[in-house]
């Protein structure tokens, strides 16, 4: 049993557990849920019962003490549906992991639609995007953000090797912290709604944005202050020394100035700070475990993670001013208290310049926090996926040599099962640049052509490599695929093609930028034969020519001879047999052209008419 097969059964084992665990709790819910009831009907008859027999009085005693136990028991009650919300994300996590493992994509969550470039070299050539796509197997963020942070990963097209070769360590550091990356998801999960298409943290900072400066309540506030204390000056005056009544005057401006220039400050304070701290107090679940958490096996995460850590900086400080604003606007919410309390002072000025403080600290310091949320999410995504697939990759390693080099020892396709996958050894530098594959329909040579590219863009993105070893240097990736024609733009099949080999080219070509990785499946499909191998020789030969690796998928026997005059271009081959009537391939890449085809093999099985002299 392979390392992955025993991780499959022991998240099965756990999966089994869970479901165990939470009949058990839903029994126990349902048994509070009836003593709820009873425990109501019981309180309610003791008290109506003490009531008629004992009055009023007596009957408040007796409501008090016989609603206790039903008190006691909806907060109990409340623990186990908690509880059951938390032991329910853990089984979806569970279940989810374990449809990564075997491809199950009926079971993941839909792909999110992020916007693609215009003429993007890669990405939908090689499936990094799309409904069964390498990010929608990666991606376990919660937040929209997360998902977009690892998106980008994936399509950057200008790799920065130092934030790379960085973002790997982190990779390496999650994929043995089982633990923290899935109470990650849980606790991100809590900071959604029901639905999941609502982020508390995207309102929140919405809501921060749309908020204005407190600097013009602070006159306000100091001039309704000053006239507060004139206030109390004069009627104290007024009561002890017999001065005038003054004071009537000055409350009358100070009740004017407040109601006309403060009201409009004031009339949504508490909905505010409502707000406030109700969207907090979804986020303040990941913060607070991201404060809690001992990170000394994960160095480069504690150094990402250190305004979580930094007393003064952290959340939970913040959080704490907002809960004293809170407590003094919850005071004014009783009517005759708030307008003795604003009465004697600015009360609901002074907290709402306070709010504002809180506002614009926030608005400072919140996009950060989330930004490491977000950086944490998509990088937990890639070690997730070395987690899930044990004994099946290997951490890339990179060069920084000038000569252009991708080397790689058994790689396969991370997006193919692994009892189907077939790896292949793979080598190319300056003097060996072009791999000119040959080969039958359906041999392999467009998904070899695929794992070449996505493994490059796992690597680039700090992930591992489907391969027992990866070297790769610094370069760009550009494949051409995957074509099709476009009405609205008017490009018909072969138009598309050209447009998009001669872009590839162009990148080739371009002085100052590092070496280019190109895979193209056929050259100029969209044309006759003739004439597509006049032009896949001449552009073959130009391929060779410029700054770049790559390897080519072609039909065309002819093009086999390039190699003898172009030292650079290497043969190699996928091959086919027919055996029992049924074409068998063995998926392998062999050196040399391949000595076979099989289009009217597989036109003759398909039960179509042949002409049998072509035989």
């Amino acid at each position: 049993m392979t390392k992955k097969e025993k991780h499959l059964q022991r998240l099965q084992h756990q999966l089994t557990r869970l479901e165990r665990r939470l009949l058990v709790l839903q029994q126990r819910s349902d048994q509070f849920s009836r003593w709820r009831l009873i425990l109501f009907v019981l309180a309610g008859l003791v008290s109506g019962g003490s009531f008629l027999q004992w009055g009023p009085i007596v009957w408040l005693w007796v409501t008090a003490v016989s609603f206790i136990p039903f008190t006691i028991t909806i907060i109990l009650h409340r623990r186990v549906e908690n509880s059951i919300i938390r032991f329910d994300i853990w089984q979806q996590i569970k279940k989810t992991n374990i449809a990564r493992m075997i491809l199950a994509w009926d079971d993941l969550p839909a792909e999110r639609p992020f916007p693609i470039p215009l003429d993007h070299p890669f990405a939908t050539d090689i499936d990094i995007v799309g409904t069964f796509s390498l990010h929608r197997l990666l991606d376990t963020a919660v937040s929209h953000d997360g998902s977009q942070r690892l998106h980008g990963w994936l399509l950057s097209t200008n790799y920065q090797p130092e934030a790379i070769v960085q973002r790997q360590e982190r990779v390496r550091e999650l994929a043995g912290q089982t633990h923290f990356r899935q109470r990650l998801t849980l606790e991100a999960t809590l900071a959604t709604d029901q639905s999941g298409e609502q982020w508390a943290g995207q309102e929140l900072v919405d809501w921060l944005k749309e908020g204005g400066s407190e600097k013009p309540l602070r006159p306000l506030l100091i001039s309704l202050t000053l006239l507060a204390m004139l206030n109390w000056l004069l009627f104290v005056g007024y009561q002890l020394w017999q001065w005038p009544p003054l004071w009537i005057g000055s409350i009358v401006v100070y009740a004017v100035l407040f109601i006309t220039l403060g009201f409009p400050h004031t009339a949504s304070l508490f909905a505010n700070v409502m707000f406030l701290t109700d969207r907090l107090r979804l986020l303040n679940g990941v913060f607070s475990f991201l404060e809690r958490r001992h990170y000394r096996k994960m160095p480069m995460v504690q150094q990402l993670c250190q305004p979580f850590l930094t007393a003064g900086e952290r959340p939970s400080a913040h959080i704490k001013k907002i809960q004293r604003v809170v407590t003094g606007v919850g005071l004014r919410e009783n009517w005759l208290l708030g307008f003795l309390l604003n009465a004697l002072l600015p009360w609901d000025i002074y907290f709402a310049y306070r709010l504002g403080q809180c506002r614009a600290d926030l608005s400072d310091k919140l996009p950060h926090w989330l930004d490491i949320w977000f950086e944490l999410e998509a990088t937990s995504s890639l070690a997730t996926f070395a987690t899930l697939n044990l004994g099946e990759w290997v951490w890339p390693t990179f060069e920084a040599a000038n000569c252009p080099k991708f080397s790689a020892t058994a790689l396969g396709h991370p997006l193919i099962l692994s009892d189907q996958r077939v790896c292949n050894d793979v080598r190319l530098d300056k003097n060996q640049a072009i791999y000119l594959i040959t080969g039958s329909n359906m041999a392999g040579k467009s998904s070899f052509l695929r794992a070449v590219g996505v493994n490059l863009v796992l690597a680039y993105a700090g992930g591992p490599a489907v391969a027992q070893a990866f070297t790769v240097s610094w370069l760009r990736l550009f494949a051409t695929i995957r074509i099709a024609d476009s009405l609205n733009d008017g490009f018909s099949f072969f138009y598309a093609e050209v447009r998009r080999l001669s872009q590839l080219l162009t990148a080739l070509n371009e002085e100052g930028e590092r070496p280019l990785l190109f895979l193209i499946d056929e050259i100029f499909r969209g044309t006759n034969n003739r004439e597509r191998l006049i032009g896949s020789r001449a552009y073959i030969h130009a391929l060779a020519q410029g700054n770049g690796l790559g390897a080519i998928a072609t039909h065309d026997l002819e093009l086999v001879q390039l190699a003898e005059a172009a030292p650079k271009i290497q043969n190699v081959h996928f091959r086919d047999e027919v055996l029992n009537g049924r074409m068998i391939f063995d998926y392998r890449l062999h050196p040399g052209p391949c000595p076979t085809t099989n289009a009217l093999k597989i036109m003759q099985l398909a039960g179509l008419p042949i002409d049998n002299t072509t035989f």
